[in-house]
């Protein structure tokens, strides 16, 4: 490997050819501001933040390689000033509403506005006036704040491969929407909220549905219930200090208790229901040569848009199961009222999620099997820090409370849902059991676990080999989506999640995240597992008390009717109708 000797600030570095001067200052301790840039997804060059001066002249360093005898300077009078008119040339065109902005106190503008000393605009002009985008459920796109850094789009097209984003017309009047600037809810959006997390600004945020559950807790005629999915335990410490993956369950039950929710419960009870049905189907499908394979996981409201738009034609090879978040939904308003004798009609349900796409499915039209709407509100594990903030609640100093039964009890595999290759760890568990009679030899499918985007694995049922995989990222499931198509992928049963990391990274997580930060959450999650008592789906004594008084059994007819679902074939391209 070539070697290239330079001068970064009167430092003699060397890397390897074809560093850009941007990461050979980083190697050396020197930090060079940026905003457009993402690493092997955005290196455009687009907004010149990163500017340093390079043999004498100015340079992006986020887009120069370096070269034999280059001598950089990264301080000098003229960058701090070239840095600072970019900056200031961005906020002349930029709204000031900082204080009421969704990213006020995590927006990278302003901490680089901070940061470079700006105190004065000293530029005036025309300023843009575009109406927001408020059709999605799930997402806002507020055109007026975006600074053109084209990160949502990089993200979108490069690691969810969906091409929603894209740059439109030119010079003052470019924005980044969809194609011919129509809305989100028209387009073949999954709602992942990838782009949300891509934002420096808040060009893009998730739709708030706080005000709504604030209404609903202060009506005394409503029973106000919660349930927290697993990837929001090891996140919204974060929003108060603590460091990423610290596993806070207790807290968070005692803040909703203090938030006045009437009922807190746990998604990770579904999660374990979710495997009892779906490993059941696993099995059916196994054991009958006319059905189809290999069966895909369906708990994540991304992909399955994602399916639906891209893959409209391999939507048979998706589990009928309804995601945790949506089994809960039905089940509260079914079994939970008829246990302890409430008025379906009161209940108001409401899921603390950390995906943006989670708004979405619960206003599916077919998330109504209990005869009302399941799921009312969604609040992001963001959405719930600001409730709690809001309340001046005290979070880090909380006492660690219990989720209330029976809806609260969960067991380690429940909570491996929250990461990538969770749903088919806790799945291989029940089914070894279920299909063999025997208890595995190590209940920790190790190979499924971690970052890589596509992971392997093969389990031994009694002699019957199982081929597995595991896909997080739109990007990733592309490719095994392709496979299937082509007839060439030989698993049984795949999981796919949309987001990078899978829960732990979902669009409405705390900023920032990134890969370090997934694998400190995914830490939690597993921790959490390995302390369980109960650590397999299938031995959780609620479900088992759920089966024997209501659903009487796996795949049944009550099962089908309340906690089974089916998919709409959308396809990719929005129709246009013609004017008359």
């Amino acid at each position: 490997m070539e070697m290239i000797n330079l001068t970064i600030d009167g430092q003699q570095i060397q890397v390897k050819a074809g560093t850009t001067v941007l990461e050979a200052a980083r190697s050396a301790g020197i930090k060079i501001p940026t905003l457009c840039y993402m690493k092997e997804i955005n290196e455009i060059g687009a907004c010149r933040v990163c500017v340093v001066e390079a043999n004498g002249r100015m340079v992006a360093s986020c887009v120069t390689p370096v070269t034999e005898g280059m001598e950089i300077k990264t301080n000098t009078p003229a960058v701090r000033e070239a840095r600072k008119t970019v900056v200031e040339l961005m906020i002349s065109d930029h709204p000031m509403e900082c204080l009421t902005c969704e990213r006020n106190g995590k927006c990278e503008l302003q901490t680089l506005a901070e940061n470079l000393g700006i105190r004065e605009i000293p530029y005036e002009g025309a300023r843009r006036d575009l109406p927001k985008d408020t059709s999605s459920p799930s997402i806002v796109r507020d055109p007026n704040k975006c600074i053109l850094c084209r990160k949502c789009e990089a993200v979108c097209a490069k690691i969810q491969e969906a091409h929603v984003l894209g740059g439109q017309n030119r010079g003052f009047n470019t924005i980044v929407a969809p194609a011919f600037s129509l809305p989100l809810n028209d387009v073949a959006c999954t709602m992942c909220g990838q782009c949300i997390h891509a934002c420096p600004v808040g060009a893009i945020y998730e739709k708030d549905d706080t005000a709504k559950v604030w209404e609903a807790l202060g009506d005394p005629e409503k029973h106000v219930v919660v349930q927290i999915a697993p990837a929001v335990r090891v996140a919204i410490g974060e929003e108060f200090g603590l460091e990423p993956g610290t596993l806070v369950t207790g807290k968070v039950y005692a803040a909703l208790r203090r938030l006045g929710f009437d009922k807190v419960f746990d998604t990770n009870f579904t999660a374990d229901l979710t495997i009892v049905e779906e490993g059941h189907e696993l099995i059916e499908r196994l054991n009958d040569p006319d059905a189809t394979l290999p069966m895909i996981t369906s708990c994540s409201p991304g992909w399955i848009k994602y399916i639906e738009h891209f893959y409209p034609e391999l939507i048979p090879h998706l589990s009928t199961c309804k995601s945790p978040q949506q089994m809960f939904g039905a089940l509260v308003k079914t079994y939970y009222p008829e246990k302890v004798g409430i008025d379906p009609a009161r209940i108001f349900s409401v899921s603390i999620m950390p995906c943006t796409a989670k708004k979405f499915e619960a206003q599916r039209p077919e998330m109504n099997s209990s005869g009302y709407q399941d799921v009312d509100a969604v609040l992001t594990t963001r959405e719930l820090a600001r409730m709690i903030k809001e309340a001046g609640i005290d979070f880090v100093n909380l006492p660690d409370e219990e989720a209330d039964a029976p809806m609260g009890i969960y067991t380690g595999a429940g909570t491996l849902f929250g990461t990538t290759g969770g749903v088919m760890e806790a799945a291989v568990r029940t089914a070894y059991e279920v299909v063999t009679g025997e208890q595995m030899p190590d209940i920790e499918l190790k190979a499924v676990r971690g970052l890589t985007g596509i992971k392997e694995a093969e389990v031994d049922f009694n002699g019957k080999k199982i081929k597995v995989a595991v896909a997080h990222g739109l990007g990733n499931a592309r490719k095994l989506m392709d496979l299937i198509a082509k007839g060439e992928a030989d698993y049984h049963f795949i999981e796919i999640m949309a987001c990078p990391g899978g829960c732990i990274g979902g669009g409405g997580q705390p900023f920032p995240t990134n890969d370090e930060i997934r694998a400190a959450r995914a830490r939690g999650l597993y921790e959490d597992d390995k302390n369980k008592p109960l650590r397999k789906s299938h031995e959780n004594p609620a479900v088992q008390e759920l089966y024997k008084e209501f659903l009487k059994k796996p795949l049944g007819h009550k099962s089908h009717e309340l906690l089974h679902t089916h998919y709409t074939r959308r396809g990719r391209y929005p129709v246009v109708k013609k004017s008359e």
